[in-house]
């Protein structure tokens, strides 16, 4: 009954707080060069509260925390008119534990180098070196800034990546007609022992090739990166093809070749979003994924099937300083083998489900809104849910 109470004051929370704020105007702060030259100085950040009912190892029988999720830096310099390099930087915690025991009073985090890439724009292509997000899901591609709820559906999402779904290496990207229609294939290192622990099974270095094709049946979408969203400032209805593959990418033996596989993955992800006439903003989005690892166990890839979808219905007048969303979400994820990755819990070995129910106050776009979420997850068909309410505040300056 008390935990029923606080998820609804929770949600009452969510109304008070953002009908309070002011509106955030926002974008990158510019630094003009000589010529072609120019630096743009962005910013981002994202906090939440959860209350659950899951006990952990600092409650008995719930967990109730504050977490610094991420704060972002972002650089992106264009040094020539065919040249540009990006530098973002990512300052989170380092863990719960790590924290309590190095008695810093919560003040202990990490700076992770997030990106760092430069493009080459040559005879219409655009050619990326270095760490950045590969060809994958749309979600993948979205980040944590630009989903349409404010948890990651780590669920569903199968790819491996050295950090936040990042990897070292190559791509050639191309659109057509402003978006329309736009494809992008690159190499990367894959799976080494950064992705996989000590035991990697690709010790030929063998490369991870990601392609990603998508086309845009209503309004075009420019550029490489995505959103889950645009609040009604365009209509979409997209479609996507994913492939990953990577040789002797998968497995839990450095030595032994009966235990290592190849690794396979591919997705499908649809997007649709329509304004309606009367301001209101409909938005469906569906996702199902395959991975193969051979067969092999793994300690970060499970070998199965996985989809996903989400529906929102942002509300067409304003209350406040901003706009309420509704929106449900359900994950589901399939295992063909005994599961050991993170995808769906160490002791599961069969399903995994997650539903979802949400409102969000949106201030501005993706730059300022207000989020909160209960979500149910059952991680095998006889156990016993952890349910989980979230309120979580994302604010750019991008």
């Amino acid at each position: 009954m008390f935990y029923n109470r606080f998820k609804f004051f929770g949600l009452i929370a969510v109304l008070m707080v953002g009908m309070a704020l002011p509106s955030l105007a926002s974008a990158w702060v510019t630094v003009k060069g000589d010529g072609d030259r120019w630096m743009k100085f962005g910013a981002g950040f994202r906090s939440s509260f959860s209350s659950s009912n899951n006990a952990g190892a600092d409650a008995g029988g719930s967990a109730t925390d504050f977490t610094l999720d991420n704060m972002r830096l972002y650089t992106l310099t264009q040094v020539h008119k065919n040249i540009i390099f990006e530098f973002n930087t990512e300052v989170r915690s380092n863990g719960t534990g790590q924290l309590r025991t190095g008695n810093n009073n919560g003040n202990l985090h990490d700076i992770h180098v997030l990106d760092a890439r430069a493009t080459l724009t040559v005879g219409g292509f655009d050619v990326w070196f270095g760490k950045f997000l590969p060809p994958s899901e749309r979600s993948n591609l979205d980040g944590p800034y630009f989903l349409n709820a404010y948890n990651f559906p780590l669920a569903t999402s199968p790819y491996p990546a050295i950090a936040a779904g990042r990897d070292n290496g190559a791509m050639i990207f191309k659109e057509y007609d402003g978006g329309k229609f736009k494809w992008a294939y690159g190499v990367f290192e894959g799976r080494t022992n950064a992705t996989n622990g000590n035991q990697n099974p690709d010790q030929s270095d063998n490369l991870q090739h990601a392609f990603r094709a998508t086309y845009n049946f209503w309004q075009p979408e420019p550029g490489y990166y995505t959103t889950s969203t645009y609040y009604g400032a365009k209509d979409v209805l997209a479609v996507a093809f994913v492939f990953r593959y990577e040789n002797d990418g998968a497995g839990n033996s450095n030595i032994d070749p009966t235990l290592q596989g190849d690794y396979t993955g591919w997705n499908v992800d649809v997007l649709m979003e329509k304004k309606l006439s009367n301001g209101g903003v409909v938005n469906l989005e569906g996702s199902f994924y395959d991975t193969d690892t051979d067969d092999k166990e793994d300690g970060t890839i499970t070998q199965g099937q996985s989809y996903r979808a989400l529906a929102s219905y942002l509300l067409p007048n304003k209350i406040g300083w901003g706009k309420f969303q509704p929106y449900v979400r359900y994950q589901h994820s399939t295992q063909d083998n005994g599961c050991a990755g993170a995808l769906c819990g160490p002791t599961d070995f069969g399903t995994r489900g997650i539903m979802e129910g949400g409102l969000n106050y949106i201030i501005d776009g993706h730059n300022a809104k207000i989020m909160s979420s209960f979500t149910s997850d059952t991680q095998s068909s006889n156990a016993q849910p952890v349910d989980t309410f979230t309120l979580g505040m994302q604010f750019q300056l991008l």
